[in-house]
């Protein structure tokens, strides 16, 4: 009898036994697992199955006993604590190790079920048929290698369903023609790769040896990772389904199959509300077929918790009865890039391995994975690898660190097991470290700078570019990583000095925590100092370059003081840094704080110059790799610069500058809002203390005191702020109603655009000019950056009556030398669009509009447009004078710089009359002072767009002064769009205050540049200055301890209907000190400046001071006046 006789016999057998049988109508009935449910029907005591589910079922229970570690750990009190600090709930859910939350799972089995394939026997037969008629492998072999691929591999019905029998056989031979292969070997291993992607699904088979990461393999991981669940999104999901073989390959003691099976997903419901969690509803259709109501229990709990949190959700399960662990981790689909390969990686370096593991997607944005953990095999774990009742707690707080940065710069060392995860991440934040400050000029660029001319433009021109090609040629990221792997054996002391200060063992001898190897390597290893840092460096290195890199580490762990890298739940390490190490030559204007941000979708800085201070967060997309390698290369400059300017323009204002940067990933440009919430949480978690031990357990704080950060919307931002205050509610934040302004105003928020803010104030720059010239509007011809679809444009559009004779914006431009149909442009201003939208029908004859995808474009002049995105991105340099006045008010920094300038100055005139700075940064300081060289009427960004800020200031003041629910009465816009009656006024009032505040500036330019010929540019920052110095000074005088003279200022200070509504004892006792000083200082220091200049006589502070103080009863006349000199 041949094979086909003996299989076709078989199945003739089975077929007339089961239709000589009489098939009772079949009843389900519980069972306390599988094996005892077989075991009876094997023995025929069942004959039906009767399903009675109990009203309450217990499938999840507390575990009471967990090992003792007995490790001597770092007491919490030794802490440098912050004073102060008020409780935060987590925003993220990690299931403690050692505490009662982790549970014992009453289940034999994966936790899935597949639906029995009624018709697996006929296709094994097909499969078997036709691989005989193929003839590649021998008869006498082909059913037993058909019976081993479906009974031995793990596979389940599913994946026989779902394939056809040409696939089958494919992978069939494919697995045979490895055994063959492995003959032809000198080593003689079976080494198998399989692979077959079709439109809805997608099966890898790979020879595996647990416990191993194999980094030149085809990483069959790696590519499901990047192919299907990093880009799983509600709309177009997959899941996948993944085992390893239960029995060891023939011939290899040591391996085994791993096959990975990917669907994509056929959801119950596609289109459910983002909060919905109920799994009948999100569940994808085979998950809900399959899923054991074990399974179903656990994931309805766990989506309970992970749409009510920012970041991971992190569980284990016991199994009863086995050392298997299981892992469940859930997250937001798209916040996690590449952590399915990536963990392969981390519990193969503490000796576990896989036997199952499952991706489930659901159509609220929510991925669920499933790990089945298990000891290695004995003959391959080795002692070096703790228990896994040790090491999986290990792996549970590594998570959250791996959910941060899934793929870090060096990933090829603890794939390999030369470093630990803790050791890569650190290095990996070590060289975006570097490659921010690391670029720096040095010493040969600080004496040339001080031979040369600074006045003289060549001179000026060529040391630019000198410092443009320094920062971008020296060292390159990719030449910073190549140095850092070299020296792996360096990473390891410098982690561990980084971690000897930074980790906390939280509760001492009674921790019931296992320590974590970090803390178990501070207790073996020795810990170097500084010093001996320093002389280990110099004896590895090879060259300077790499003793200036890998001393750069040093510089990064003096600087930290305060990180989350050891909290247990985060979505992105945070790193509160002090400044001191930068080079005053070039950053002359030291820094009060820094924050460094860094997570797999971006990196990210928060920088500020005083305590007390106030700027936007700004994302940053880049076109492609190059635009996304210059924006790297300038993030920290621009960021720096940005918040400088700020510094100048909340002169009028208790709050100094600061300001947030974000720059996306070159590979995440659509994780804006992700990389958001990560930047704001991460920040948080440095300023607020923790309260949930395992959650957010203490950290080491160098910096000793409480911060409080002001933070406001800018590019890309205005539509999150909303998030970050709710999101600084539900962790407790005290101050939330003040952390973020621009909000919505049913949050209490004065947004800027809705109000025209900015605006107003370059409006008065704008109008003193016109002023102080006799000049008619309407006749004046304006250029204007930033069109009617951006805040400052449209409101500019609305407020301005010139005739405009170009606008650019990132549609193209649009020019009418005969002047632009202002009635078009109004309607293109309300509707928020860009210039592509105006009808071009209501254009001149030499009116014309050029976009930025057009090319080879015919103006009516007869000039020919080759690229229209280049010219867009030139059009404000084109020479000639076709304006009077341009006011940039969109635009990237830097727009004019020296090398640029030229172009709109001929024969050493200006072409462009006026100019006022709305938009931030887009002149360069030596281009402004070339163009005022040149006859221009300039006004800078810091002085003309200052309106937002003032805004923003008095939206902090007013959400300080009210109580919570006073604020939410007066304050919040109600749920029918009405405003409170307070609101209203209270708008009109900071609109108020803006324009007079814009006033008295420009006066005060204006007449200081009559009187002494100084550039206006030179001017602004030389009362900005002042202000800012005598401000400091002043709240550290014996005049704010003048109780009736604090008082007076206040009363002149404070907004009138704050003080009619709430009153001046009130707003002082809720108004936080160091505020109320900053208010006291800033205004007495803005009035005076603006009346007496930046260089007042050394009589007329006193002067001014005796003013204010014939005001007072002549019982305080009596206080002397004595402010540093002055």
């Amino acid at each position: 009898m041949d094979r086909h006789e003996a299989s076709g016999s078989k199945a003739k057998d089975v077929g007339q036994a089961v239709m000589m049988q009489d098939v009772p109508m079949i009843q389900y009935r519980v069972y306390k697992s599988p094996r005892s449910l077989m075991a009876e029907l094997k023995q025929g005591r069942v004959t039906s199955i009767d399903l009675q589910l109990p009203e309450k079922m217990d499938i999840l229970e507390p575990n009471s006993k967990m090992p003792q570690n007995g490790v001597q750990n770092k007491i919490l009190e030794q802490v440098v604590r912050t004073p102060g600090r008020q409780p935060s709930p987590q925003p993220t859910h990690l299931g403690v190790p050692g505490s009662n939350q982790h549970r014992i799972l009453h289940e034999e089995g994966p936790g899935y079920v597949a639906p029995k394939f009624e018709g697996k026997e006929l296709q094994m037969d097909q499969v078997m048929d036709q691989i005989e008629e193929k003839g590649f492998i021998p008869p006498e072999f082909i059913e037993s290698e058909t019976n081993w691929f479906y009974n031995e591999l793990g596979i389940d019905d599913m994946y026989f369903q779902t394939e056809s029998v040409e696939a089958i056989v494919n992978h069939v031979l494919s697995l045979y023609a490895g055994k063959v292969a492995a003959y032809a070997r000198d080593d003689k291993r079976l080494e198998i790769r399989l692979d077959k992607e079709a439109v809805d699904h997608a099966v890898y088979i790979d020879t595996s040896k647990p416990g191993v990461s194999i980094n030149d393999g085809p990483r069959y991981e790696r590519r499901i990772d990047e192919k299907y669940i990093d880009v799983s999104t509600r709309v177009n999901s997959y899941r996948v389904e993944t085992f390893r073989s239960g029995s060891q390959l023939p011939g290899e003691s040591d391996q085994q199959l791993r096959c990975y099976f990917v669907y994509k997903c056929h959801f119950a419901n596609p289109n459910p509300n983002q909060e919905e969690t109920n799994l009948d509803t999100i569940g994808e259709k085979r998950f809900l077929q399959k899923a054991t109501l074990n399974t179903k229990a656990i994931y309805q709990e766990i989506m309970g918790n992970v749409v009510s949190r920012t970041g991971p959700v992190i569980e284990m399960f016991e199994i009863e009865g086995s050392r298997e662990k299981r892992l469940v981790i859930a997250y937001r689909q798209g916040s996690a890039m590449g952590i399915f390969s990536a963990l392969s990686d981390l519990y193969h370096y503490y000796g576990v391995t896989s036997s199952r593991k499952y991706v489930e997607q659901f159509s609220n944005g929510i991925t669920i994975m499933s790990i089945y953990l298990r000891p290695l095999p004995h003959s391959v774990s080795t002692a070096q690898h703790p228990p896994i009742e040790a090491s999986i707690h290990q792996i549970m707080k590594e998570i959250s660190l791996l959910y941060c940065i899934p793929q870090n710069k060096l990933q090829g060392h603890f794939a390999s097991g030369r470093l630990s995860l803790q050791e890569t991440i650190y290095a990996h934040c070590v060289w975006v470290f570097v490659g921010h400050f690391l670029n720096r000029l040095g010493s040969e660029y600080t004496s040339l700078a001080s031979i040369l001319d600074p006045n003289n433009s060549v001179h000026a021109e060529m040391l630019s570019k000198i410092k443009r090609r320094l920062r971008t040629e020296t060292f390159t990221s990719d030449y910073i990583l190549e140095i850092i792997n070299k020296y792996p054996n360096l990473i390891r002391p410098l982690y561990l000095a980084f971690a000897n200060t930074h980790y906390v063992q939280t509760r001492g001898e009674q921790d019931d925590f296992i320590p974590t190897l970090s803390y178990l390597r501070l207790k073996v290893d020795k810990v170097l100092d500084d010093g001996e840092l320093k002389s280990l460096i110099s004896k590895s290195v090879t060259n300077e370059h790499d003793e200036m890199v890998m001393t750069a580490f040093r510089i990064f762990n003096v600087s930290v003081l305060k990180t989350n890298f050891y909290t247990p739940t985060k979505v992105a390490l945070s790193f509160r840094l002090n400044p001191n190490f930068l080079p005053e030559f070039e950053y002359p204007q030291p820094l009060f704080g820094m924050f460094l941000v860094i997570s797999s979708e971006f990196r990210g800085f928060h920088l500020r110059f005083r305590d007390i201070a106030r700027g936007g967060i700004r994302i940053v997309k880049s076109r492609n790799r190059e635009a996304y390698s210059i924006n790297a290369r300038s993030l920290f400059d621009e960021n720096y610069n940005l918040a400088n300017t700020q510094q100048r323009k909340n002169k009028d204002i208790p709050e100094g500058g600061s300001k947030g940067v974000i720059l996306l990933d070159v590979h995440h440009q659509d994780k804006a809002k992700v990389a958001f919430e990560k930047y704001i949480d991460s920040i948080m978690d440095l300023l607020l203390p923790p309260i949930s031990p395992g959650i957010k357990d203490p950290i080491v704080d160098l910096h000793g005191q409480e911060e409080i950060l002001f933070m406001g919307p800018d590019e890309n931002t205005a539509d999150l702020v909303d998030w970050a205050t709710e999101h600084a509610r539900k962790r407790g934040a005290p101050w939330w109603k003040s952390f973020f302004t621009g909000k919505s105003p049913k949050l209490g928020g004065i947004p800027h655009d809705a109000y025209g803010m900015t605006t107003l104030s370059v409006r008065e720059y704008v109008l003193g000019i016109y002023r102080k010239l006799n000049l008619d509007p309407s006749t004046v011809r304006k250029l204007q950056t930033g069109g009617p679809d951006g805040d400052l444009g449209s409101n500019e559009i609305l407020l301005g009556n010139e005739k405009y004779t170009s606008i650019v914006d990132g549609a193209g431009v649009l020019v009418d030398p005969n002047g632009l149909d202002r009635n078009e442009l109004v309607r293109l201003a309300k509707k928020r669009v860009m210039i592509s939208e105006f009808d071009t029908s209501k254009l001149s004859p030499e009116g014309y509009r050029v976009l930025i995808d057009e090319t080879n474009i015919v103006l009516p002049s007869g000039e020919v447009i080759d690229n229209g995105m280049l010219f867009r991105n030139t059009f404000h340099l084109r020479g000639g004078k076709q304006f009077d006045l341009f006011v940039p008010c969109g635009g990237r920094p830097e727009s004019i710089d020296l090398s640029t300038v030229h172009k709109v100055i001929v024969d050493g005139k200006s072409t462009i009359p006026y100019i006022v700075e709305g938009a931030n940064l887009f002149i360069t300081q030596d281009a402004k002072l070339r163009l005022e060289k040149a006859g221009c009427i300039l006004y800078k960004d810091a002085s003309a767009n200052k309106g937002g800020v003032t805004s923003s200031s008095l939206e902090v003041l007013a959400s300080l002064s009210f109580d919570d629910e006073g604020f939410v009465e007066h304050m919040c816009i109600r749920e029918d769009g009405t405003a409170p009656q307070f609101y209203t006024a209270y708008v009109e009032e900071v609109q108020e205050v803006i324009k007079r505040n814009a006033a008295l500036e420009f006066e005060a330019i204006w007449r200081e540049h009559q009187q002494t010929g100084i550039a206006r540019s030179t001017l602004s920052d030389t009362l900005s200055i002042a202000i800012t110095k005598l401000d400091e000074e002043l709240q550290n005088t014996e005049l704010w301890r003048n109780i009736e003279l604090r008082r007076s200022v206040l009363q002149d200070a404070l907004p009138r209907l704050l003080l009619e509504k709430i009153g001046m004892d009130l707003i002082i006792e809720r108004v936080p000190d160091n505020y109320l000083r900053a208010i006291f200082g800033s205004y007495l220091a803005s009035r005076f400046v603006y009346e007496h200049g930046s260089t007042p006589s050394q009589f007329a502070f006193f002067d001014f001071m005796s003013k204010r103080m014939a005001k007072l009863n002549q019982d305080h006349q009596s206080l002397p006046i004595r402010v540093n000199g002055v």
